[in-house]
Protein backbone atom coordinates (compact mmCIF):
# COMPACT_ATOMS: atom_id res chain seq x y z
CA UNK A 1 0.00 0.00 0.00
CA UNK A 2 1.46 3.66 -1.21
CA UNK A 3 1.15 5.70 1.89
CA UNK A 4 0.18 9.29 2.61
CA UNK A 5 2.54 11.54 3.66
CA UNK A 6 1.49 15.12 4.94
CA UNK A 7 4.16 17.94 4.62
CA UNK A 8 3.33 20.84 6.44
CA UNK A 9 5.39 23.72 5.46
CA UNK A 10 6.20 26.93 3.30
CA UNK A 11 5.83 27.32 -0.67
CA UNK A 12 8.96 27.52 -2.42
CA UNK A 13 7.97 28.92 -6.05
CA UNK A 14 11.40 27.81 -7.33
CA UNK A 15 10.69 24.81 -6.38
CA UNK A 16 13.47 23.66 -5.16
CA UNK A 17 12.57 24.07 -1.47
CA UNK A 18 9.52 23.68 0.91
CA UNK A 19 6.50 21.83 -0.26
CA UNK A 20 7.23 21.54 -3.78
CA UNK A 21 11.10 19.98 -2.72
CA UNK A 22 8.68 18.14 -0.07
CA UNK A 23 6.33 16.99 -2.94
CA UNK A 24 8.81 15.58 -5.26
CA UNK A 25 10.88 13.79 -2.39
CA UNK A 26 8.20 11.96 -0.63
CA UNK A 27 6.85 11.12 -4.39
CA UNK A 28 11.09 9.66 -5.45
CA UNK A 29 10.50 7.56 -2.36
CA UNK A 30 6.85 5.82 -3.13
CA UNK A 31 4.58 7.84 -1.02
CA UNK A 32 1.59 9.39 -1.75
CA UNK A 33 2.30 13.67 -0.65
CA UNK A 34 -0.34 15.74 0.59
CA UNK A 35 0.20 19.25 1.43
CA UNK A 36 -0.77 21.73 3.95
CA UNK A 37 0.85 25.37 3.54
CA UNK A 38 1.84 27.18 6.45
CA UNK A 39 3.17 30.54 4.23
CA UNK A 40 4.02 31.81 0.49
CA UNK A 41 7.38 32.98 -0.17
CA UNK A 42 8.95 35.34 -3.11
CA UNK A 43 12.52 33.47 -3.84
CA UNK A 44 14.44 32.38 -6.01
CA UNK A 45 17.83 30.29 -5.98
CA UNK A 46 19.80 33.47 -5.08
CA UNK A 47 17.98 34.77 -1.75
CA UNK A 48 14.09 35.43 -0.44
CA UNK A 49 12.45 38.63 -0.79
CA UNK A 50 9.27 38.43 0.57
CA UNK A 51 7.53 36.11 2.86
CA UNK A 52 3.38 36.00 3.68
CA UNK A 53 2.81 33.55 6.24
CA UNK A 54 -1.11 32.26 5.97
CA UNK A 55 -3.10 32.64 9.00
CA UNK A 56 -3.20 30.13 11.78
CA UNK A 57 -6.89 29.24 11.13
CA UNK A 58 -6.27 28.63 8.14
CA UNK A 59 -3.81 26.37 8.46
CA UNK A 60 -5.73 24.68 11.26
CA UNK A 61 -8.63 23.75 8.40
CA UNK A 62 -6.23 22.40 5.78
CA UNK A 63 -4.89 19.82 7.97
CA UNK A 64 -8.22 19.34 9.69
CA UNK A 65 -9.59 19.06 6.25
CA UNK A 66 -7.21 16.04 5.63
CA UNK A 67 -7.60 14.46 9.04
CA UNK A 68 -11.43 14.24 8.58
CA UNK A 69 -11.12 12.22 4.93
CA UNK A 70 -7.28 10.78 4.73
CA UNK A 71 -5.60 8.53 6.58
CA UNK A 72 -2.17 10.02 7.50
CA UNK A 73 0.81 7.66 7.65
CA UNK A 74 3.41 10.16 8.36
CA UNK A 75 3.99 13.91 8.54
CA UNK A 76 6.85 16.52 7.44
CA UNK A 77 6.98 19.72 9.35
CA UNK A 78 9.06 22.38 7.77
CA UNK A 79 8.62 26.46 7.70
CA UNK A 80 6.05 27.53 10.13
CA UNK A 81 7.38 31.28 10.90
CA UNK A 82 5.60 31.93 14.13
CA UNK A 83 4.30 31.08 17.21
CA UNK A 84 0.83 31.11 16.65
CA UNK A 85 1.60 29.07 13.35
CA UNK A 86 3.50 26.53 15.86
CA UNK A 87 0.61 26.43 18.34
CA UNK A 88 -2.08 25.87 15.65
CA UNK A 89 0.15 22.84 14.03
CA UNK A 90 0.43 21.11 17.29
CA UNK A 91 -3.37 21.75 18.06
CA UNK A 92 -4.67 20.20 14.34
CA UNK A 93 -2.12 17.11 14.91
CA UNK A 94 -2.98 16.36 18.62
CA UNK A 95 -3.64 12.66 18.70
CA UNK A 96 -2.41 11.70 15.53
CA UNK A 97 -0.53 8.04 16.15
CA UNK A 98 1.90 8.85 12.55
CA UNK A 99 5.33 9.95 13.33
CA UNK A 100 6.22 13.27 12.68
CA UNK A 101 9.33 14.36 11.38
CA UNK A 102 10.07 18.14 12.38
CA UNK A 103 12.61 20.15 10.13
CA UNK A 104 12.99 23.27 12.13
CA UNK A 105 13.68 25.67 9.55
CA UNK A 106 14.83 28.80 10.74
CA UNK A 107 17.22 30.63 8.33
CA UNK A 108 17.00 29.82 4.53
CA UNK A 109 20.24 29.38 2.88
CA UNK A 110 21.00 32.79 1.36
CA UNK A 111 20.39 33.74 5.48
CA UNK A 112 17.28 34.96 5.28
CA UNK A 113 14.97 34.16 9.03
CA UNK A 114 11.86 32.11 8.12
CA UNK A 115 11.10 31.41 11.87
CA UNK A 116 10.62 34.96 14.09
CA UNK A 117 13.11 34.66 17.03
CA UNK A 118 10.15 34.55 19.54
CA UNK A 119 8.77 31.64 18.23
CA UNK A 120 11.89 29.03 18.83
CA UNK A 121 10.79 28.66 22.89
CA UNK A 122 7.11 28.13 21.15
CA UNK A 123 8.35 25.27 18.81
CA UNK A 124 10.52 23.93 22.06
CA UNK A 125 7.78 23.35 23.79
CA UNK A 126 5.02 22.03 21.75
CA UNK A 127 6.32 20.84 18.47
CA UNK A 128 9.43 18.83 19.61
CA UNK A 129 7.75 17.02 22.25
CA UNK A 130 5.61 15.46 20.11
CA UNK A 131 8.38 14.43 16.90
CA UNK A 132 9.70 11.21 15.99
CA UNK A 133 12.37 13.00 14.79
CA UNK A 134 13.78 16.36 13.99
CA UNK A 135 16.56 17.19 11.63
CA UNK A 136 18.61 20.53 12.38
CA UNK A 137 21.41 21.47 10.69
CA UNK A 138 24.27 22.96 13.29
CA UNK A 139 23.10 26.39 13.10
CA UNK A 140 19.39 25.49 13.94
CA UNK A 141 21.00 23.22 16.85
CA UNK A 142 22.44 26.39 18.10
CA UNK A 143 19.31 28.35 17.91
CA UNK A 144 17.09 25.96 19.46
CA UNK A 145 19.37 25.23 22.32
CA UNK A 146 20.80 28.70 22.54
CA UNK A 147 24.64 28.17 22.49
CA UNK A 148 27.00 28.43 20.25
CA UNK A 149 27.27 26.35 16.83
CA UNK A 150 29.17 23.28 17.20
CA UNK A 151 32.08 23.60 15.39
CA UNK A 152 33.72 19.98 15.49
CA UNK A 153 32.17 16.09 15.90
CA UNK A 154 33.01 16.38 20.05
CA UNK A 155 30.17 19.08 20.26
CA UNK A 156 27.78 17.61 17.41
CA UNK A 157 28.08 14.58 20.26
CA UNK A 158 27.14 17.06 23.02
CA UNK A 159 24.61 19.21 21.22
CA UNK A 160 22.44 16.09 19.91
CA UNK A 161 22.35 15.30 23.41
CA UNK A 162 20.98 18.30 24.55
CA UNK A 163 18.48 18.18 21.96
CA UNK A 164 17.10 14.62 22.95
CA UNK A 165 16.68 15.84 26.33
CA UNK A 166 14.26 18.18 24.55
CA UNK A 167 11.97 15.01 24.72
CA UNK A 168 12.83 14.38 20.95
CA UNK A 169 12.43 10.55 20.92
CA UNK A 170 15.08 10.81 18.32
CA UNK A 171 18.09 13.12 16.58
CA UNK A 172 19.24 13.52 13.11
CA UNK A 173 22.18 16.32 13.47
CA UNK A 174 23.47 17.60 9.94
CA UNK A 175 26.83 18.28 10.34
CA UNK A 176 26.90 19.64 6.40
CA UNK A 177 28.25 23.36 8.03
CA UNK A 178 31.40 21.60 9.51
CA UNK A 179 35.24 21.97 7.67
CA UNK A 180 36.55 18.76 5.47
CA UNK A 181 35.97 16.18 3.08
CA UNK A 182 33.55 14.20 4.84
CA UNK A 183 30.33 15.60 5.35
CA UNK A 184 28.98 13.94 8.74
CA UNK A 185 25.67 13.72 10.18
CA UNK A 186 25.16 12.27 14.26
CA UNK A 187 21.73 9.93 14.35
CA UNK A 188 21.01 9.69 17.90
CA UNK A 189 18.22 7.36 18.72
CA UNK A 190 17.16 5.90 21.90
CA UNK A 191 20.26 7.13 23.35
CA UNK A 192 22.70 4.87 20.78
CA UNK A 193 24.85 7.24 18.37
CA UNK A 194 25.25 5.92 14.54
CA UNK A 195 27.30 8.59 12.57
CA UNK A 196 26.27 8.99 8.65
CA UNK A 197 29.36 10.31 6.67
CA UNK A 198 29.75 10.96 3.36
CA UNK A 199 31.97 12.06 0.95
CA UNK A 200 31.52 15.90 0.39
CA UNK A 201 30.22 16.94 -2.97
CA UNK A 202 31.47 19.71 -4.50
CA UNK A 203 28.45 21.54 -5.56
CA UNK A 204 26.43 24.69 -5.47
CA UNK A 205 22.82 22.89 -5.80
CA UNK A 206 22.08 22.13 -2.55
CA UNK A 207 19.02 24.77 -2.13
CA UNK A 208 15.91 22.66 -0.10
CA UNK A 209 18.14 19.71 0.96
CA UNK A 210 17.14 19.92 4.27
CA UNK A 211 13.40 19.65 2.99
CA UNK A 212 13.97 16.84 0.58
CA UNK A 213 15.91 14.68 3.50
CA UNK A 214 12.94 15.51 5.60
CA UNK A 215 10.57 14.29 3.49
CA UNK A 216 12.64 11.47 2.11
CA UNK A 217 12.38 10.24 5.93
CA UNK A 218 8.99 10.69 6.52
CA UNK A 219 8.60 8.77 3.36
CA UNK A 220 10.72 5.95 4.29
CA UNK A 221 8.64 5.77 7.56
CA UNK A 222 5.37 6.21 6.16
CA UNK A 223 5.96 2.95 4.25
CA UNK A 224 7.11 0.75 7.23
CA UNK A 225 10.83 1.45 8.19
CA UNK A 226 12.66 1.66 11.44
CA UNK A 227 13.96 5.34 12.09
CA UNK A 228 17.79 4.14 11.46
CA UNK A 229 16.73 1.86 7.86
CA UNK A 230 14.76 5.40 6.98
CA UNK A 231 17.43 8.02 8.20
CA UNK A 232 19.85 5.80 6.07
CA UNK A 233 17.71 5.20 2.90
CA UNK A 234 16.93 8.99 2.94
CA UNK A 235 20.84 9.86 2.95
CA UNK A 236 21.69 7.81 0.28
CA UNK A 237 18.71 9.35 -1.72
CA UNK A 238 19.72 13.13 -1.08
CA UNK A 239 23.36 12.31 -2.03
CA UNK A 240 22.16 11.06 -5.01
CA UNK A 241 19.85 14.04 -5.80
CA UNK A 242 23.20 16.49 -5.06
CA UNK A 243 25.21 14.50 -7.30
CA UNK A 244 22.69 14.51 -10.18
CA UNK A 245 21.92 18.06 -9.57
CA UNK A 246 24.54 18.83 -12.45
CA UNK A 247 22.06 17.97 -14.71
CA UNK A 248 19.79 20.61 -14.07
CA UNK A 249 19.85 24.03 -15.53
CA UNK A 250 18.19 26.14 -12.99
CA UNK A 251 18.83 29.67 -11.68
CA UNK A 252 22.15 31.44 -11.03
CA UNK A 253 22.84 30.93 -7.32
CA UNK A 254 21.90 27.82 -4.79
CA UNK A 255 20.41 25.79 -7.29
CA UNK A 256 17.90 22.85 -6.23
CA UNK A 257 18.99 19.09 -5.77
CA UNK A 258 17.39 16.30 -8.56
CA UNK A 259 14.74 14.80 -7.12
CA UNK A 260 14.07 12.46 -9.73
CA UNK A 261 17.85 11.48 -10.31
CA UNK A 262 17.10 7.73 -10.86
CA UNK A 263 14.20 8.30 -13.52
CA UNK A 264 15.26 11.23 -15.27
CA UNK A 265 18.99 10.39 -16.74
Amino acid sequence: MIPNILSIAGSDPSGGAGIQADIKAISANGGYAMAAITGLTAQNTRGVQAVQLVDPHMVTAQIAAIREDIRIDAVKIGMLGSAAIIGAVADALAGLEAPIVLDPVMVAKGGDRLLHADAVDALRRRLIPMAALITPNLPEAADLLGCAEAADEDAMQAQAAQLAALSARAVLLKGGHLPGARSPDLLRLCGAETWLRTKRIDSVNTHGTGCTLSSAIAAQLGLGQGMRDAVTRAKSYITGAIEGAARLSVGHGHGPTHHFHKWQV
